[in-house]
């Protein structure tokens, strides 16, 4: 479960990586990269190929790597309002035509939005990969971004906004938790916007941005399904090699300066229950080859939450009934810093407090008597096992390689991520809950309930795509 309820689904974090590669057809574990095949355009395009034969279904996604990190002050929430606009329309296709003819072909089409980059996708018959492409080039320079269709998207957007977050407490909560813990990097701006933002961005902030980073040198295509990579490469060059490439911007990005304190915040809105989420500043991963701590931190998010049987549903839930619900992660793959979070919705009758006190007491327990041999053996057998919910899914093989590939973190690494959590030891993981959930990296966020608002609740804004 999410700890950002806006999230579409939890964070991409190092099992997650694992167990969806893992999940991927291949019978022998080193087969899972092997038939992973890569190009480059002449223009700079990337172009990675996983063949997958089960079905005559083929996963196109092509990956333009800008998203909320790259905004600047005073137009937050543009790369995900551009994101938008990319189906309102070229002059060969007109506004609402792109999903209209991937329907008729019998497929399905969608994007997301993140803080690393941006994502669009089509799901359909191998035969309609090159319609797929061909639409794809298409708007990637020939994007039509009128005033018209922009006033009626940035309505859809801003209530998108109010939707997601500012009619849901926890989503605020979360959003304000970030504001409050990062005081420097982007990622401390929500990746739909401000909605200060919104209300004022134009149609010329939204073609900025597009021609800014939407060019064939910022993107990538990957493909999987029942293709063969040759075909594919061809295809691309097809589609995109006329396209030129651009001088890109150079990414200043401000690091986020070393927290000096805890800090914490209390936010008010109407709710019926207290809730609490505790944000630990943590490492990404970078070296993956080297480092062992962004492996350690992912087993100790399992080991808190990983299962039914784990220690916060256990204790919390279950035993102590302090919480209804209590919730760890560790976000591991991307471009900002990382994070380690821990949160929990209190029962009747205690407070977000008491919860937080129950959140320290199991790390306290981590870090002073270790992690059990079955506890840790148990969370390993997870990355075995995923298969049986993921074998299926191109679009999570799709998705998996085109994640890392915007984090600068190579899709060939996939096995040795496995093979680097298989070998976590319960010293490494006590040692990591020692050293990084400590009261000088904490930032704290407390739901303060208040009575409801009398608002009928909002229904998703029609034209309302992913945004994670």
């Amino acid at each position: 479960m999410p700890l950002n309820p806006n999230a579409v689904k939890r964070p991409f974090s190092l099992l997650l990586l694992a167990l969806l590669f893992l999940a991927a057809p291949a019978v022998d574990h080193a087969a899972t990269t092997s038939n992973i095949a890569e190009s480059e355009l002449p223009n700079g395009m990337r172009i990675i190929v996983k063949p997958d034969p089960r079905a005559p279904v083929v996963v196109c996604m092509v990956w333009y790597r800008v998203g909320s990190i790259d905004e600047v002050s005073g137009v937050t929430g543009v790369a995900h309002v551009l994101e938008h606009m990319m189906f309102k329309g070229t002059k060969a296709v007109p506004a609402g035509e792109f999903s209209r003819v991937i329907s008729e072909a019998g497929g399905r089409d969608n994007a997301f939005t993140t803080r690393d980059y941006t994502g669009y996708f089509q799901t359909l018959h191998k035969s309609q990969l090159p319609l797929a492409l061909k639409l794809e080039a298409d708007r990637m320079v020939n994007l039509v971004l009128s005033q018209e269709e922009f006033a009626k998207e940035i309505r859809v957007v801003m209530e998108e906004r109010r939707w997601r977050t500012d009619d849901r407490p926890r989503a605020l909560t979360y959003e304000q938790l970030l504001a409050t813990a990062l005081k420097a990097h982007p990622y401390r701006n929500p990746v739909i916007g401000w909605m200060d933002d919104l209300e004022k961005m134009r149609v010329e902030d939204a073609r900025a941005f597009y021609q800014r980073w939407y060019a064939p040198n910022n993107a990538t295509l990957v493909v999987v399904g029942d293709v063969t990579p040759d075909d594919v490469f061809k295809l691309a060059q097809q589609s995109f090699g006329s396209i030129a490439r651009k001088t890109l911007p150079e990414r200043r990005i401000t690091e986020e300066p070393q927290q000096l304190g805890p800090q914490q915040l209390t936010v008010k809105a109407p709710a019926e229950l207290p809730y609490v989420v505790m944000a630990y500043r943590a490492p990404k991963l970078r070296d993956p080859e080297n480092e062992w701590e962004p492996y350690a931190l992912e087993m100790l998010a399992s080991v808190l939450d990983g299962n039914e049987a784990a220690r916060l549903n256990r204790v919390l839930v279950r035993t102590d009934r302090t919480a209804t619900s209590a919730d760890a992660s560790y976000d591991g793959v991307g471009r900002g810093p990382g994070m380690f979070l821990l949160s929990g919705t209190p029962v009747q009758g205690k407070t977000a407090r008491d919860v937080e006190q129950a959140l320290r007491g199991e790390v306290q327990k981590l870090v002073k008597d270790g992690v059990t041999d079955d506890e840790l053996e148990r969370v390993k057998a997870q990355v075995v096992a995923a298969h049986v919910y993921e074998r299926d899914s191109m679009f999570s093989q799709a998705r998996q390689i085109g994640a890392l590939t915007m984090a600068d973190l190579s899709y060939k690494l996939i096995d040795l991520f496995v093979d680097k959590l298989k070998a976590v030891t319960g010293a490494q993981v006590q040692e990591v809950a020692r050293k990084y959930l400590v009261d000088d990296g904490v930032t704290i966020a407390y739901l303060d309930p208040q009575p409801p608002s009398g608002k009928p609740a909002a229904a998703p804004p029609l034209g309302a795509r992913h945004v994670q």
